[in-house]
């Protein structure tokens, strides 16, 4: 598929998408989520890549849906679409994503990020879910991954009004992960992707699948789950090799395999 609303990259084994509609403030529509999902799935194939980087060229990180596409939309039309079968496809990733947000991060682009497993915010980024104001609510799975972070209470607060949420408090509920000068953004998210591009990537693919069932399942399923994980692990030559050089007091060398 060519490429027209994303840009892509590779460096250090890290894979880097970055939104490129920097006049519509990164604003998504149908093809530009499409050109995001199949690029991280060929990110997610390819053995050179180990970490998959999410950033938007510009001032914002993301706006939202774009409105111009969807205003004159029916229920019908949207069933037949099925556009969110795309956004779905986001959660088989299995390769960690590092998101680099900035500026507005917005509706659909809250949606986005709050897809990614990692969120880097630059200072003055603001959060919102504004569709209430438009007479409608997320349909990507805002009101699910928000609430899961936040918790019931927050999360209708924020849904319900629409309100901006600043970095600040964006981090103290979980939502990001760290806050970082803005001129510093892309080094540092580079920074934090090219060092989990150092892990063992087979440790990091079981971690992630282990931890996104702990969201959804009851204790005692969730541990027999890690568990099963961490079995697979000592059928890998990472265990080996991890393991026979910390015994020799020497620095691994990981292979994925």
């Amino acid at each position: 598929m060519t490429l027209e609303f994303i840009e892509i990259f590779q460096k250090d084994g890290v894979g880097i998408i970055e939104l490129n509609r920097p006049k519509q403030f990164n604003s998504l529509n149908r093809k530009m989520v499409r050109e995001i999902v199949e690029t991280m799935e060929a990110f997610d194939r390819d053995d050179a890549v180990k970490v998959i980087l999410l950033r938007g060229k510009g001032r914002a990180f993301s706006s939202g849906a774009d409105i111009h596409e969807m205003a004159h939309d029916t229920t019908i039309s949207l069933e037949l679409l099925n556009q969110f079968a795309d956004w779905d496809r986001m959660a088989l990733i299995k390769k960690p994503i590092i998101g680099a947000v900035k500026g507005f991060v917005f509706g659909g682009g809250f949606e986005l990020a709050l897809s990614c497993d990692l969120l880097i915010a630059a200072e003055g980024t603001e959060f919102a879910f504004p569709e209430v104001h438009l007479g409608v609510m997320p349909g990507a799975g805002g009101t699910q991954r928000l609430t899961k972070l936040v918790g019931r209470t927050k999360a209708l607060e924020w849904l319900w009004f629409g309100e901006r949420i600043p970095a600040e408090k964006a981090l103290e509920y979980g939502i990001i992960n760290r806050i970082v000068a803005q001129e510093l953004l892309d080094e540092e998210a580079m920074r934090l992707a090219k060092r989990l591009a150092k892990q063992p990537p087979l440790s990091v693919r079981l971690i992630k699948d282990a931890v996104n069932k702990a969201v959804d399942y009851p204790l005692y399923e969730g541990m027999q789950y890690e568990r099963k994980n961490f079995y697979i692990l000592f059928s890998s030559e990472d265990q080996r090799e991890g393991m026979d050089a910390f015994i020799e007091k020497r620095k691994p060398n990981f292979k994925g395999k």
